[in-house]
């Protein structure tokens, strides 16, 4: 690297406010904990990525748990904002819906390494973290699960279980992270939108009248 730009990225670290270089800690090491793994990465990797000593890192963050923590606060009140924000916006359910599922997917290129760490390394939190974090998803889903009740109250979903249907449109969305590359052929919002047209009308064809119908599997435990 030549001497200039190392001077020039000096000057810049220097003159961070306290917030800012406590936001660039948490970034760094949420794209640390997705390159190596939470469990690999050290307080050593996170101050040596950073540019700082590892005692001046410890000024900021008591432990490796407690950036852990941030990056889930992070992450859920991302999710939590952009949908408060939007539900003063008179959307119809199903565009709720299509955002809901296009907040996650997009988050997947922009906060990759914040995605990777909310759904794989919640049990490594203390437990009084794991308290706060489960309040703010229970919230979170309480909102989607209240955008499905009211497009069933108003006709644009068909009669069917609101918990259900938010546990389906999570599971869609919230794995996409493990195959999903921006490099990929379709964009976030994209596949965004493929899912919410898989929920809104299936993959099925539709049939002609007196068509062969699809039979009711049998849900019964075989013996």
């Amino acid at each position: 690297m030549p001497k200039t730009e190392t001077s020039s990225i000096r000057a810049a670290r220097r003159r961070m406010s306290a917030d800012e270089r406590r936001q660039q800690i948490i970034t760094t090491a949420a794209q640390l904990f997705d390159q190596a793994g939470y469990v690999n990465t050290t307080m050593d990797d996170i101050a040596q990525a950073v540019g700082l000593a590892k005692p001046t890192l410890y000024h900021y963050f008591q432990s490796k748990d407690e950036i852990l923590h941030w990056i889930h606060e992070e992450f859920i009140d991302l999710l939590i904002v952009r949908h408060e924000k939007r539900l003063g916006a008179s959307l119809r359910p199903e565009q709720l819906l299509l955002e809901v599922m296009a907040d996650v997917l997009e988050l997947m290129e922009t906060h990759h390494g914040h995605v990777r760490v909310f759904f794989e390394h919640f049990r490594e939190l203390p437990p009084d973290a794991q308290e706060a974090i489960h309040r703010k998803r229970d919230h979170y889903e309480a909102m989607v699960r209240d955008l499905f009740t009211e497009g069933i109250k108003t006709g644009v979903f068909r009669e069917t279980d609101p918990k259900l249907a938010t546990l389906a449109t999570f599971g869609m969305c919230n794995w996409a992270y493990q195959w999903y590359h921006s490099s990929g052929e379709s964009r976030s919002r994209e596949i965004a939108y493929q899912f919410w047209s898989y929920l809104m009308d299936g993959v099925g064809r539709p049939r002609e009248l007196g068509a062969p119908t699809v039979s009711q599997p049998d849900l019964t435990l075989q013996k």
